[in-house]
Formats: C-alpha cells, structure tokens, sequence
C-alpha cells in the first residue's frame, strides 16, 4: 500500500510536548466516561427498579444491552477510526455517548421506561465501543514509540483506576436522584471535547473500504456469544437457550473469520495473529481480564454480604487493589519502554498469581484491614499486564493500523470479561448453595428445604449484606435466620473459590508471557513491513 502512513517512530515527532499532553487529558477525558459507567448504574439499580417499576429481568437487561453493545462493535469502532480518521470517531463517539446518556437520565415513567433504557442503554454502549479503539488510536499516533509506553501506561492507569470512583460517584448522585448517574457524564465529555478542539490531533486515514458483511458476522457472533455467557447465570449451564447463544455465536465467528481470509479490505486483517508477538499479547490480555472485570463485581459483593459493608464502603475496599494497580501500570509502561513487553508481563502474571491466591486465603478473616496488601498485589498483578499488553499489540500493528488492532484488543479484554463473569458466577453460585444447604442441614433443616431455601439465599443475594434479614415463619426461617452468620462465612468460602481461579487464571497468563519473544518495537524499524505492502 503506498499510502500507509510512515514507520511507527514517525507517527508524532512532530507533535509538541503540550499538544500530545493536551491529546493524552482529552483521550482520558472521553475514555474514562465508558469506564465509570461500567459500574455506576449497578450502584442506581435498587433505586431505578423502585421508581420507574422495572422487573429484575428488565433491570438485567438495561445492565447488559450496553456490555452486549460493547462487544458486538469494538472492532467496527477500530475500523472506522482507520478509514475516517481516529479524532473524528472520538468525537463522534462522544456525542453519541453523550446524548444517549442524557436520554437515558431523561426516562419517561410508565411501561415505555423499560424498553427505553435498554435502547438508550445499547447505544450507549455503541459510542463507547466507537469512542474507545479510537481514542486508543489518538494516544498511539501522537506518541512516538519512545516514549508510547509511558503515555499509555499514564492512559490505562488512571482509566482503569476510576473505574473505582462509579461506585462512591453513585452512591453520592443516587443520594440526589438515580437519573444524575447518566447526567453526570455530560461536563466530562464537553471537557473532552473541548480538549480535543485544542490539541489540534491530526486525524490520518487510511485507504479502503468499510466491510459491512464482516460488520455484521463479528456483531451477530460477539453479540450472541457474550449474551450465552451473561445469561448462563439466570438460564443455567444446562439450559438449551444458553448453549444456542454461545455455541451459535462461535459458529458465527467462525464464519467471520473464514469470510475475512477472503476480502480485499477486511475488517480484521488477520495476518496481524502472524506476528507471535501479538498472539501471545492477546492471550495474555485474555486470561488476565477473566480476573480485571469480574473483581469488581465479585469483591463488591464479598464486602457487602461477608462484611456487611455498605455499597460505599464496598467501593473504598476496590480503592486498595486500584492503588495497586495504578502504580504497577506505571511500572510497567517503563519496563515496557526499556526492556519490551515480556519482562514486565512475566511480572504481572507472577505477582497477579501470588496476589489473589494470598487474597483468596484471607477472605474468610471477615475484615478488610487483614486483606489490603494482597488486594493491592492482585492490582498491581494486572496492572503490570495491561498497558504494555495492549501498547506492545498496538505497536506491532499491520501498516500502523492502530484503531483495527486496537479493536482487536478490546474485543478480546470484552470477551473474557464476560466469560471470567460467567465461569466465576456460575461457580460462586454453586458452591454457596452446597454451603449454605450443609449449614442448615446442620442445625435441623431437613434435606430438601434446607437446599430450596439455600437456592433462594443464594438468588437474593444482591449486596445488602444482613440489612434485609429473612422473612416469613417456620423452623426454615427460622433457622436461616439463626445462621446468617455462618451464611456469610459460607459465602466468603465460596468466594475463595473464585478468587482461586482469578489465581489460575494469572498463573496461565504467565505461562503465556513466556512464549513471548520479548525485545523493543524499534522506533525506526518499519515492522512487518513485507505484510503491510502486500495488502
């Protein structure tokens, strides 16, 4: 291709110091929106449900419409940031984002409420997956590769870090009204955008053609699968609807894939897996972010129900594994400068391990001042993975495609996320019913109600800790009433499981780190240039 734009050194000597700072804050800005709101609308659900009159399942599904979203269009959002230029996608993903949230503040009450949310939920999750590869992509082109460690670990690290602040956010905004959770992203974005206004990014393009078939077969596949994944909590394992999803969604994928070897201007350029370097970067990512997603969830809970903290507390309890994290992501994006991705991921997959095992044994102490250091070990664990993972995929980037293969990335952080949810989930649930049945039968519950009444203490579980105790009469209640403090040391056991397998997980994404074959992306070096040519 004789328009590929020069060697990845070139991408931004030209850029100033402050316009590639200005660049960086507006990036962080837009991108931190996506992240907050992961776990924002979790905390306004109780609220949301009570006023508007949604049902469990409808609240679910406003949940889920924008994770489905983010799965099914991250790579088309990568795309389009290299056909029509990266800063242009940023900031038309902005405002979709933006709107979509202040739709989604604006709701309507009556039965129309539900089938709103959930559409202005879903295009919410578009901008985001629009805005994000794209926003990546910015940070990528105005840093050159000296110094793109550094950036994107600055990037990664206080994104990913204020991902804890959606929870303390809404506890603070439901406290007003639940519909501020969406208003709030609106002085974010115009700051983003104003940023971007001064930072005067270059927007490059790319040449060719959007494939709107593989558009199509990625959504469908992506979409299907991730919601096999995500139900197979309510649906079970052994529910025919969950297997069609996850089963049908990979055959599909399948066929994007097979179609892509095909196409002249395809959506993924899958040569880019050609690249070892980029495999095992991809791998790495994979198996780490069955544990960076589910943690959240999963260690909230924990604190509510095991330590009858309040969703607030639950979120200062994140604040130690995000320090954590913070200061690795920048350890990490110095390593990555000097030394290339595989020491640093090596790292990560060490100290991830070491981290959530050691957590894991100390979750049935019942306090968090015994659990701070190996939270802060299990962050610190990923964020030694995260930004040199995807900054090291995006430098060895076809052509320097860096919106596609950002799009790749985040497809596959997505994908394991919701498979880590659905795996851990499945688990947790398992393993507290066996529990909690073994703690009642012990203290008289005959057999077949003790395990009926252990499957709706489980089910009711939702993070309110002991402040709704069981209702009703009769030897069961009663019972489960007198247990409630075994009952939480049942679930912290069962969270031992899964915080087990978020070891296991990091310990397989070392094993990866391994097949890496390290060295730096040289600044003048023109990588897989034969590849980028031949296209």
């Amino acid at each position: 291709m004789s328009n590929v734009r020069p060697g990845r050194g070139s991408a931004s000597p030209s850029r100033t110091a402050p316009q590639q700072t200005l660049a960086l804050a507006a990036m962080m800005f837009a991108v931190v929106m996506t992240f907050i709101d992961q776990t924002i609308v979790s905390i306004a659900a109780p609220d949301i449900v009570r006023e508007l009159g949604l049902s469990s399942s409808g609240m679910q599904w406003v949940v889920n419409s924008y994770l489905l979203a983010l799965a099914a269009f991250f790579a088309l959002g990568g795309r389009l940031a290299d056909l029509y230029g990266p800063r242009r996608v940023v900031v038309i993903g902005t405002v979709v984002f933006v709107v979509s949230s202040v739709l989604c503040g604006c709701v309507p009450e009556g039965g129309a409420a539900q089938a709103w949310l959930i559409i202005f939920r879903a295009t919410q999750g578009l901008g985001a997956a629009l805005l994000f590869p794209a926003a990546l992509a910015v940070v990528v082109a105005v840093f050159p590769v000296e110094r793109r460690g550094r950036a994107l670990a600055l990037f990664f690290g206080v994104t990913g870090a204020l991902t804890a602040v959606g929870p303390l956010l809404g506890g603070w905004l439901t406290s007003w009204t639940w519909r501020a959770v969406f208003w709030v992203n609106v002085p974010v974005a115009v700051v983003a955008l104003v940023l971007t206004a001064l930072a005067h990014i270059p927007d490059r393009r790319r040449s060719g053609t959007l494939d709107v078939p593989g558009a199509v077969l990625i959504a469908i596949g992506m979409g299907l699968s991730v919601l096999g994944f995500q139900q197979a909590f309510s649906w079970g394992w052994d529910s025919w609807a969950t297997w069609l999803c996850i089963l049908g969604g990979l055959a599909v994928l399948a066929g994007f894939v097979r179609y892509e070897r095909g196409v002249e201007h395809p959506l993924i350029d899958l040569r880019v897996f050609r690249d070892k370097a980029f495999s095992v970067d991809a791998l790495v990512l994979f198996f780490s972010m069955l544990a960076f997603v589910p943690v959240f969830f999963f260690a909230s809970v924990y604190a509510q129900v095991s330590l009858s903290a309040s969703p607030n507390q639950a979120a200062l309890f994140l604040l130690y594994f995000f320090v954590g994290f913070a200061i690795a992501s920048q350890w990490g994006g110095r390593i990555l400068d000097k030394k290339g991705a595989r020491p640093a991921l090596k790292m990560g997959g060490v100290v991830g391990a070491v981290g959530f095992a050691l957590w894991a044994g100390e979750l049935t102490n019942l306090t968090m001042h015994d659990q701070w250091l190996y939270a802060a070990l299990a962050g610190a664990g990923i964020g030694f993975i995260l930004a040199p993972a995807s900054t090291d995929a995006v430098n060895r980037a076809i052509g320097a495609s860096y919106g596609e293969v950002t799009g790749i990335t985040q497809t596959v952080r997505n994908f394991a996320a919701s498979v880590g949810m659905a795996i851990f989930g499945t688990i947790l649930t398992h393993v507290t019913t066996d529990n909690v049945t073994g703690t009642l039968e012990s203290r008289g519950v005959p057999s077949g109600t003790a395990e009926s009444v252990a499957r709706d203490v489980t089910e009711s579980v939702t993070g309110n800790g002991d402040a709704q105790p069981p209702t009703g009469t009769g030897p069961a209640a009663e019972a489960t009433r007198d247990a409630m403090s075994a009952i939480r040391m049942d679930f912290a056991e069962a969270n031992q499981w899964v915080f087990y397998g978020m070891a296991i997980a990091l310990g397989i994404a070392f094993l990866c780190a391994l097949r890496h074959p390290g060295g730096k992306v040289d600044s003048n070096a023109k990588v897989q240039e034969p590849v980028a040519q031949a296209r």
